[in-house]
């Protein structure tokens, strides 16, 4: 089992993500934590705590992470997302509270007390992991990598050139690309490549329980493309269980913080700046057909775990 932190801003392609994550053997997830992104981080928090309840994983700790970005105002993504980032479907009662700690502390425990270092994954604004760096620089050594979703080196979603994670809190960005710790950055250049097409959701929603909750999400999801509808998120953990499905080329990646580009991921792609140094492995295609297949036959694992599964 590959031991990781999960951070996150659920948001329909998170619970996409998380839902996959919380129930496939191969995944330990010892940390659980929510950032402000695609909705308020008290509705992050409460979302990671209905689908730890849904899948009866309620022994996976979560913490509460945080609520704007380091400079910049907080701006969230509910226009796409919903108002409580996941609507459509009516979730169990949550029968757990996210721990008393906030998420750095949270994080900095688990690190401290691994045996070896761990990946960290995130899927929203990346404040919490920029926070952990400068608050925990004892810390560095036990992050193995990042495994991000965010940033694009193709043209951007909410400008023509920066991603939502990125444009949300660039500052944060900018720290997590300058630490030194190996990044994977899985940003637009595939993840609008790794549609699941309509007919694909609607199958899903006669796949179980999971599958009707995934349906009824998804079909709520406001960000759709030509051919199907992207699951951003969903992105990270599929690379961690089958990077074979991703092309990936080794960059150094800058974060532009300000004016009109804010938000943007601008790779030395022509060594003009860099010296030959990178610092981030950069995903630019995937097997979408691959992804796909791989995502359905996730769902009857997931069926195994979730309430009112048969």
């Amino acid at each position: 089992m590959t031991p990781i932190i999960l951070d996150m801003d659920p948001g329909i392609d998170d619970a996409v993500a998380l839902s996959i994550a919380l129930t496939n053997p191969e995944i330990d997830i010892k940390l659980l934590t929510s950032v402000a992104g695609n909705v308020s981080v008290d509705k992050t928090t409460i979302n990671l705590l209905k689908l730890t309840t849904f899948f009866k994983q309620t022994q996976v700790p979560v913490a509460r992470g945080a609520a704007a970005p380091l400079k910049k105002a907080f701006v969230d993504a509910s226009y796409i997302h919903g108002a409580s980032g996941m609507p459509g479907y009516e979730f169990p009662t949550i029968t757990t509270q996210a721990l008393p700690t906030d998420a750095v502390s949270a994080m900095a425990k688990v690190l401290s007390e691994a045996p070896e270092p761990m990946t960290i994954v995130a899927t929203g604004s990346y404040t919490n992991i920029a926070l952990l760096i400068q608050n925990h620089p004892e810390l560095i050594s036990q992050i193995k990598e990042f495994v991000l979703m965010g940033g694009s080196l193709s043209g951007g979603n909410v400008s023509s050139v920066a991603e939502f994670n990125i444009f949300t809190d660039p500052d944060a960005a900018a720290i997590v690309f300058k630490s030194g710790i190996p990044i994977v950055m899985i940003g637009l250049d595939v993840t609008l490549k790794a549609l699941l097409s309509l007919d694909t959701i609607d199958a899903v929603a006669n796949i179980g329980e999971a599958g009707n909750m995934l349906h009824k999400l998804m079909t709520a999801y406001g960000d759709s493309e030509p051919g199907g509808k992207p699951m951003h998120d969903v992105n990270t953990i599929c690379y961690l269980l089958n990077p074979e499905f991703y092309t990936t080329k080794d960059y150094w990646v800058d974060v532009i913080t300000d004016g009109p580009a804010a938000g943007a991921t601008v790779a030395d792609t022509q060594n003009r700046w860099s010296n030959g140094k990178i610092n981030a492995k950069v995903a630019i295609n995937i097997d979408t057909q691959a992804f796909e297949k791989w995502f359905i036959e996730q769902i009857p694992v997931m069926n195994q775990y979730c309430e009112g599964a048969i």
